[in-house]
């Protein structure tokens, strides 16, 4: 796990070394371990590494083979990378180290573009073809891994972050006002290719493309599993698909063991992180590392869900640490996570993350974590109604579940030189809806959830919160095979027991039944949730700073409402309208966005 970044240019200038070295020192927390530079011609690739797999020199990045042509830049872990140099060796390629990063640059002198099909792991990567002139940019199935873009018609840069790019300079910071109408209606969820900044794009997820030296540029996506059910499948009972289903997901967690260091667990106490740790002993991993944080309370409301982590801890003899944190640790916290994040997020458990991951990487480089299976299994409250719905009018059930604030409502929130004329985010929404490849409306659905909103929520939550520390994070339920499974499995088997049945089910052989059958959690962070005492004095500050005003992003009489009456900034999935607000400022304030 490693920052990457670079630039190309297309005007026969050099490019700029400096701004790659601005751009790899931003990301120091992402790759601790080391620092690379490397000028390959009309690209500068620059990097920071975090050692994981193979610990020595000789897997150093950026990593040329001259005999090969090739420069390489690399942020994630292929974990299928000894059996592809096994397969690689035999068709007569030799090597100089023992890690992944060299098997990615060999899989590309024997298979070419289509290199990244062979890959089974999180990634993104940029490699220089020198003998094609070309510069090849990827970025893995799922969008674990982030990659992020600053274009003109002379230049492209790239980097693992936003504010890496930020640091180079010349990057148009005005507010994308599509960007803010998603922003504002799902979440905080700004999906690939956008940003919330007009002149900042993301690769997006299951993606390749491929650059000329000229500048011309083309994209395809290389990965795509249907949301239909397969011939191949018919017969297959409830008990088949259980089997089926766990037979995928202890593959997964085997997968993401391989590393020269331990691998540890944040075990949250749901069922997710739970039966990671339950399949790792199973796979003869004794006394494992593993981790868990709880807040305060508020009015009722637990900050900790330590019972059912405990439970499990005990039930698998795990080295377990509880890491309990006062309202007094939030505010210092909030602040330091949203400077941590490579993009606004709202969602109140990314200060949760961040602090977990503060402590972890204390212990361990790498950790494995439950995210995911929500998504993948049909796991939140909204989705067991859509087995009701038509196809046809999955559109508008999913807007009244899923929605923050209609378009609507949207013109009384933002500042007219900001509002978006057109209701942008339903539009995103109803063409990936209806969209072919999905049978039903819950399929139709949980794509939009696994492959559009996942990558830009609690995907790059994790990635951004977990790599300011320097701890890589792994995630069983978005393996590659798992995912093109759970497409194809019957809607009714992830619906059952009231969401992420088939789950259940493969969770009953190894888990206690309290853990399988509690009510379903979260990251539980009172203070963020409800927008109250200090954390609502750091909001309203945001909000009234002289760049905010300068800014005017939101009307003043709507900011006032929300803070004069808190229990209307309510929105959607738990989320609270006031902190989506004020987040956004911090954020931009944070990196001197003016």
């Amino acid at each position: 796990m490693c920052g990457i970044s670079g630039e190309a240019r297309f005007d026969g200038s050099r490019p700029d070394t400096a701004a790659v070295e601005r751009m790899t020192g931003a990301m120091r927390s992402r790759g601790p371990d080391g620092e690379g530079l490397r000028p390959a011609g009309w690209v500068t690739l620059g990097h920071r590494r975090l050692t994981v797999i193979d610990l020595s020199d000789a897997a150093a990045q950026p990593m040329t083979r001259e005999d090969l042509g090739l420069t390489l830049v690399f942020n994630g872990c292929v974990y299928n990378y000894p059996e592809l140099r096994e397969e690689l060796i035999s068709a007569g390629h030799t090597f100089r180290s023992t890690g992944d990063t060299e098997v990615i640059l060999v899989a590309y002198a024997q298979w070419g573009e289509r290199f990244v099909e062979h890959l089974v792991g999180m990634f993104a990567v940029a490699l220089v073809d020198h003998r094609r002139d070309r510069l090849v940019l990827a970025r893995d199935r799922l969008g674990i891994k982030p990659l992020y873009l600053a274009e003109s018609p002379a230049r492209l840069r790239f980097a693992s972050t936003l504010p890496a790019l930020l640091r180079a300079g010349e990057v148009d910071t005005d507010i994308d006002p599509v960007a803010l109408h998603h922003y504002l209606s799902w979440h905080s969820i700004v999906p690939a290719p956008r940003t919330v900044l007009r002149g900042v794009r993301k690769l997006p997820p299951a993606t390749l493309r491929i650059v000329e030296a000229d500048g011309r540029s083309r994209e395809r996506v290389y990965w795509q599993p249907d949301y239909v059910r397969d011939p191949a499948h018919a017969g297959l009972t409830a008990e088949d698909w259980t089997a089926a289903v766990g037979d995928a997901l202890r593959t997964a967690v085997r997968r993401r063991l391989v590393a020269d260091v331990p691998v540890g667990v944040l075990l949250s106490g749901g069922l997710d992180s739970s039966m990671i740790v339950a399949l790792l002993a199973e796979a003869g991993q004794h006394h494992l590392q593993t981790f868990s944080i709880g807040f305060s309370g508020r009015d009722g409301e637990a900050g900790d869900e330590f019972h059912y982590s405990d439970l499990v801890a005990a039930a698998f003899d795990t080295d377990h640490q509880r890491i309990r944190l006062g309202d007094e640790d939030l505010v210092p916290a909030v602040r330091r996570a949203v400077t941590a994040m490579t993009e606004p997020m709202g969602s109140h458990d990314v200060v949760a993350f961040h602090l977990l991951s503060e402590q972890v990487a204390r212990h361990v480089k790498v950790a494995q974590s439950g995210q995911g299976a929500d998504e993948v299994f049909a796991g939140y409250g909204y989705h067991q109604p859509l087995v009701d719905v038509a196809r046809d009018a999955v559109a508008d059930a999913f807007a009244e579940a899923f929605f923050d604030r209609t378009h609507d409502e949207l013109a009384r929130v933002v500042g007219p030189a900001h509002a978006c004329p057109r209701d942008a985010s339903r539009e995103v929404l109803a063409a990936h809806l209806a969209a072919p490849g999905a049978e039903t409306a819950l399929d139709a659905v949980l794509r939009l959830d696994t492959h559009l909103m996942l990558p830009d929520d609690p995907v790059k939550r994790v990635d951004s919160m977990s790599m300011a520390w320097g701890l890589e994070v792994r995630t069983p339920f978005l393996d590659q095979d798992l995912v093109t499974l759970a497409a194809a499995c019957p809607p009714e088997h992830k619906t059952a027991q009231g969401g992420k049945g088939v789950l259940k089910e493969v969770a009953r052989s190894v888990l206690p039944a309290e853990v399988i059958d509690r009510p379903k959690g979260y990251f539980p962070v009172p203070a963020l949730r409800n927008v109250d005492g200090p954390v609502r004095d750091l909001v309203a500050e945001a909000l009234a700073a002289p760049a905010a005003r300068r800014r005017g992003l939101f009307r003043p009489e709507y900011v006032a409402e929300l803070l004069a009456e808190p229990d209307r900034a309510r929105a959607a999935a738990g989320s609270n309208k006031l902190w989506q607000l004020g987040l956004l400022e911090l954020w931009l304030q944070a990196h001197g966005i003016d």
